[in-house]
């Protein structure tokens, strides 16, 4: 289908939301480079395949395509244009975030198999919670820190310590990413689509 939701978070800072429904034909019938043609028939998965296409076209949406984008040494995207832009994708939906300034993004089903894992990222117990509320709750936690690490990607960084999320809301959170390299205020987003939460990390220059 067409762009599924926009979303402004600031005059400067949107995201656009894809939900994927379109077959892998269809969604090839959009401008690759060389590279990223490469890249695509490579994808043994082609849940990951049509993320990476729908991708190219929230990208040709928003009058920009495959030539405009590139990748530093972290994997981090890039906007030749120099706005700054982050991507993802789960299973049905994929979206981005374009902004004057650093953000990320991230968008993630609600699963079950999050309290699996989630002694990796928090220590946020259920006590009182529905199943229902806490894997949303979890998924939020996840996914803001997954947002955060895509302002400030860089190896041996620990999501449980490093990325600090508080003031957690079914809305919003104040995030804080405490690396050597990087002491960093944010404003992390939430929202919920469907079964997915999706999660958006700004950056905050206020003195707190």
């Amino acid at each position: 289908m067409p762009l599924f939701k926009t979303i402004q978070i600031s005059p400067n800072t949107t995201v656009y939301v894809w939900k994927i429904t379109e077959s892998i034909d269809v969604l090839r019938d959009v401008h690759l480079s060389k590279n990223s043609l490469n890249r695509v028939n490579l994808m043994k998965s082609e849940s990951h395949q049509k993320g990476f296409l729908s991708i190219r076209h929230l990208l040709q949406h928003i009058n920009l395509n495959d030539d405009d984008l590139f990748y530093n040494e972290f994997g981090k995207p890039l906007l030749k244009n120099h706005q700054h832009i982050s991507i993802t994708h789960s299973y049905d939906f994929s979206a981005i975030v374009v902004s004057d300034e650093i953000v990320g993004i991230d968008i993630e089903k609600n699963r079950e198999k999050i309290k699996i894992i989630k002694h990796r990222f928090t220590d946020l117990e259920q006590n009182d919670l529905s199943d229902e509320k806490y894997i949303k709750q979890l998924t939020f936690i996840w996914g803001g820190k997954e947002a955060m690490f895509k302002i400030h990607p860089c190896g041996g960084m620990s999501f449980k310590n490093d990325l600090i999320l508080k003031k957690i809301s079914t809305l919003n959170a104040k995030g804080y990413i405490n690396t050597p390299e990087l002491k960093q205020n944010c404003d992390i987003y939430f929202y919920q689509i469907e079964n997915y939460s999706l999660a958006i990390a700004t950056i905050n220059n206020e003195l707190s």
